[in-house]
């Protein structure tokens, strides 16, 4: 599964498969075999080349918010983002009867805006595509509606959070 970690103002990409307890992963093209258990809840166990590394990872119920790891005396803010997802509907806000908003997950450039304001779309049709992380993202309508407003032009780069395409 390719994944990227965006830690503190970081971003690697991540590959990780998970073979009963031994764990393959792939960050930024270098390899690693480790072993893994998880003696209590939230706690993990690493264990590579003969060094046993123990895991803290805060407990939270959000799966789109940083999560606090620690290791040894050191701590990190870490966000896992599935780049499959991106590709998908998008972040959004709203409801299906009100006003959507396209945003990004991750900072990129506008490759291509899709509709023009005021052309009808339906339900999980492409509007925009970003390019994040050296992959295209097309963002898709969480429904059925009227573009109102295109905030970026094809070229502009955008930030995290930022509202793309509302949708009415």
């Amino acid at each position: 599964m390719k994944l990227i970690a965006q830690i503190e103002n970081e971003e690697l990409e991540l590959s990780i498969i998970n073979e009963e307890g031994k764990i393959f992963a792939e960050i930024d093209g270098r390899k690693y075999q480790l072993e893994s258990s998880e003696p209590e809840p939230n706690v993990y166990l690493l264990k590579y080349q003969n060094q046993i590394f123990e895991v803290f990872v805060s407990p939270d119920s959000d799966q789109s918010e940083a999560k606090k790891v620690s290791v040894k005396n050191d701590a990190f803010d870490i966000q896992i983002i599935d780049p499959k997802r991106l590709r998908g509907a998008g972040s959004t806000a709203g409801s299906a009867d009100g006003i959507a908003e396209i945003k990004t997950a991750m900072p990129g450039k506008v490759v291509k805006v899709i509709v023009e304001i005021g052309e009808e779309v339906n339900s999980n049709q492409g509007v925009i595509i970003v390019e994040a992380m050296k992959m295209q993202n097309e963002m898709k309508s969480p429904k059925d509606g009227v573009i109102k407003e295109i905030k970026f032009n094809e070229g502009d780069t955008v930030n995290a959070g930022d509202v793309l395409v509302i949708i009415e």
